[in-house]
């Protein structure tokens, strides 16, 4: 197939935005369109001239909360399509939570499995064996550059109260934290959720609402701090996620 790959990425709000993906992705040679959720057709095959790949990115609410986004029944058929097409999919944070709906699972709103800021995150034992994640598992037990932490674990920053509470039967739990059991799952051969964002910066944290993060417990120059520390380390895990991901989309469309 001749030119240039394609990812379209799905703006659900206008405040979550793309950030770093879609300079990342040019990087890898694959153009990116973002569509706002809005605008979503109901068929995959009008989503765009051409959707070799399709990135979820989050939006504040539930995945079916179609009285305030009324293109979610949309967003959830054309995430289906692709899924049993195999056209590889990325969800990010409500991302993820809409891919685990679609799939038979459970989403819970303030579920409990809060987090805010960079937050470690543990690879299970089926990631370095998965397409997606193999690479990020080395570099989690590497542990010895700037920011990583000395005994392995990623550093992804979170912005979440609703989580995924049950996985769809047949996928595969990929990552786990602390205070979330999913952090990361495969759907399929093609289809990946990830409730953290390896789209947004450390320097993210500085436009969030004080009196909000005050609220929910947490200190917004800490978690400025904490996320600073560990800039590094975020930045070379979260682009060698998005690689990651390129290449599956560029083998896909062979």
């Amino acid at each position: 197939m001749s030119g240039r790959a394609r990812v379209v990425i799905v703006q659900n709000s206008p405040g979550s935005g793309p950030g770093r993906l879609p300079g990342w992705l040019v990087d890898e040679q694959i153009d990116a369109v973002i569509v706002a959720g809005d605008d979503l057709p109901g068929r995959l095959a009008d989503v765009g001239d051409q959707a070799d790949g399709l990135v979820l990115l989050g939006g504040g609410f539930m995945p079916d909360d179609d009285e305030r986004a009324p293109f979610l029944p949309r967003e959830r058929a054309i995430v289906g399509e692709a899924v049993e097409a195999g056209v590889p999919v990325l969800g990010i944070c409500l991302g993820a939570q809409l891919l685990a709906l679609v799939g038979g699972g459970e989403v819970t709103a303030q579920s409990g499995e809060t987090e805010k800021g960079f937050c470690r995150v543990d690879l299970l034992a089926a990631a370095a064996d998965d397409e997606l994640f193999a690479g990020l598992a080395e570099l989690a037990g590497s542990g010895g550059d700037a920011g990583d932490d000395p005994d392995g674990g990623l550093r992804m920053m979170q912005n979440h109260k609703d989580s995924i509470t049950r996985l769809p039967a047949d996928a595969v739990h990929l990552g786990t934290s602390a205070a979330c059991d999913v952090e990361a799952f495969r759907l399929g051969r093609s289809a990946w959720g990830v409730q953290f964002h390896p789209e947004a910066p450390a320097e993210r944290i500085a436009e969030w609402d004080v009196a909000q993060l005050m609220t929910d417990g947490f200190d917004r120059s800490q978690l400025l701090a904490d996320a600073m520390a560990h800039a590094e380390a975020n930045t070379r895990q979260a682009r060698a996620l998005v690689g990651a991901f390129a290449a599956v989309v560029r083998e896909r469309r062979r």
